[in-house]
C-alpha cells in the first residue's frame, strides 16, 4: 500500500528545537490524553458520539492513540515518517469511503482532536518551563503531523472510492446487459443484481437508443438514474418511469440529450426493456435513411403505424408491387403526380376542392388526374380493402 508522504509541511527542521527527552515526558501521558482527546472528538463531532463499545469505539480509540503517538514519535526521531501510523489512517480513510459516509466527518474528528491533544500537550510543556520557541515548536509538529494523517486519509478514501465507483459501474452494466437481452428476465434476477447496483427497480422502463453525433462523442447523457452503456452500437440509455412526474416529457428529455437525435423505444415493464430496445433501434434506423425525422427526438409511440409497416419491408415492397401495378403504364413524369393525388384524394374522403387546396393546383387538374386514375385502377378505388392497400402503399411505400 502506497501512503503519501507530505510534502507542503516542515519535516526536519520545525522538530529540532524540541529536546528528545520531551518525548518521554508525553508518551508516559499519552493514555490520559487519549481519553480525553476522544471525549472532546464525541463531544464535537456528531458522527463520532456512539456509544463506547464495540469494533467502532475501538478503531476510533486506535486513531487517536496512533496519532497521539506519531506527534510523540516526531518529536523522540524528527527524520521518521510515521509509515505505519499514515497506513493505519489510510485504512480508516478506505473504511469511511466503503462503508458510504464523507470524508467530512473523520476530518471534523482530525481537526478536533488535533487542536485539544496540542492544547493538553502544550499546557505540559509550559508546565516544564520550556521557552516560547520550544512551544512553537511542538505547535508546528502537532500541525504537521495532523496534516499527515489527514492526507492519509484522504488519499485511502480516494482509493476506495475509485475501486468502489468501478466496481458499482461494473454491477450496472452487468444489470443493463440482463434487463436488455432477447431471452426473458426473472423478476428475482433484477432485483438481486439492482440491489447490489445500487438502482432502485422501477415499475415501468424505456430505452433511448443514441444516434452518432461527432459534437457529443461518447459523453453520456444528463438522466440522473438511468443506466448507460455508451460502448454499444447503437448507445443506448435506460430510463426508470419514464411517464412518471413529467421527468421524461419534452423539455426534460431534450435537455438531458443535450441535442443528440435519439429514438425513444414504447414504454414497457421493466422485464421487457429488450422490446423497447428493439424498437428504439428500428426507429433510429428508419430515422438514418430519412423515413422518420433525420433531428430531434423520436418517440416510437408517435409511430407506430411506420414502425409496423417496416418492421417486414420485403413484404411492404411487395404490397406496394402489387397495389400501385397500374402506374407501371403511365411515364416517369406522370407517376408521382398521380400518386400524390391519389394519396390526398383517399386521405381527404374524395374532397375534390380540399386536394386542390392541399396540392396548390386547380380544381379542375384533379378532375383530369381523378378521371386517368379511374382508368387505370377501376372500381379499386372504391373497394375499402383495397383502399386501405393503397394508402398503405402510397404513404410507406418507395413509389
Amino acid at each position: 500500500m502506497a501512503v503519501p508522504t507530505p510534502r507542503s509541511v516542515p519535516t526536519g527542521s520545525a522538530a529540532a528545537p524540541v529536546p528528545p527527552e520531551l518525548a518521554e515526558l508525553l508518551r508516559a501521558q499519552l493514555e490520559s490524553v487519549a481519553d480525553e482527546v476522544e471525549a472532546e472528538v464525541r463531544r464535537q463531532v456528531p458522527e463520532y458520539a456512539r456509544p463506547a463499545d464495540g469494533v467502532y469505539a475501538r478503531t476510533i480509540r486506535a486513531g487517536v492513540v496512533q496519532a497521539l503517538t506519531l506527534f510523540v514519535d516526531h518529536i523522540a526521531d524528527p527524520r521518521g515518517q510515521g509509515d505505519a501510523i499514515a497506513a493505519t489512517y489510510y485504512e480508516l480513510g478506505r473504511g469511511e469511503a466503503l462503508a458510504g459516509r464523507g470524508l467530512d466527518a473523520l476530518q471534523s474528528a482530525l481537526r478536533v482532536g488535533g487542536l485539544h491533544a496540542w492544547r493538553l500537550m502544550g499546557r505540559t510543556a509550559e508546565q516544564l518551563g520550556l521557552d516560547s520557541a520550544i512551544v512553537a515548536a511542538l505547535g508546528e509538529l502537532a500541525f504537521r503531523t495532523v496534516h499527515e494523517v489527514a492526507e492519509a486519509a484522504a488519499a485511502g478514501y480516494a482509493e476506495a472510492r475509485s475501486h468502489s465507483t468501478d466496481e458499482l459501474e461494473r454491477r450496472r452494466r452487468r444489470l443493463l446487459g440482463l434487463l436488455l437481452d432477447e431471452g426473458p428476465v426473472a423478476p428475482e434476477a433484477v432485483q438481486d443484481l439492482a440491489h447490489g447496483a445500487r438502482w432502485r427497480v422501477p415499475k415501468q422502463v424505456a430505452v433511448v437508443a443514441l444516434a452518432a453525433d461527432p459534437r457529443a462523442g461518447d459523453r453520456p447523457p444528463a438522466m440522473p438514474g438511468a443506466l448507460v452503456d455508451m460502448d454499444s452500437r447503437p448507445p443506448r440509455v435506460l430510463v426508470p418511469d419514464p411517464e412518471g412526474a413529467g421527468r421524461f416529457g419534452g423539455r426534460s428529455l431534450l435537455l438531458g440529450l443535450q441535442g443528440r437525435p435519439a429514438a425513444v423505444g414504447p414504454t414497457v415493464p421493466v422485464t421487457e426493456a429488450a422490446q423497447s430496445l428493439r424498437w428504439a433501434t428500428r426507429a433510429l434506423g428508419l430515422m438514418g435513411r430519412g423515413i422518420l425525422p433525420r433531428q430531434g427526438v423520436v418517440r416510437c409511440a408517435d409511430h407506430l403505424s411506420t414502425l409496423l409497416l417496416h418492421s417486414d419491408e420485403p413484404l411492404l415492397a411487395r404490397l406496394e408491387s402489387h397495389t400501385l401495378a397500374p402506374l407501371d403504364a403511365v411515364s416517369e413524369g406522370q407517376r408521382p403526380r398521380l400518386a400524390e393525388t391519389l394519396l390526398t384524394w383517399l386521405l381527404s374522403g374524395g374532397n375534390v376542392p380540399d386536394v386542390a387546396t392541399r396540392l396548390h393546383i386547380h380544381p379542375q387538374t384533379v378532375r383530369y388526374r381523378l378521371r386517368q386514375l379511374e382508368k387505370l385502377f377501376g372500381d379499386r378505388l372504391h373497394d375499402p380493402d383495397a383502399r386501405l392497400d393503397l394508402i398503405l402503399s402510397l404513404r410507406f411505400g418507395h413509389n
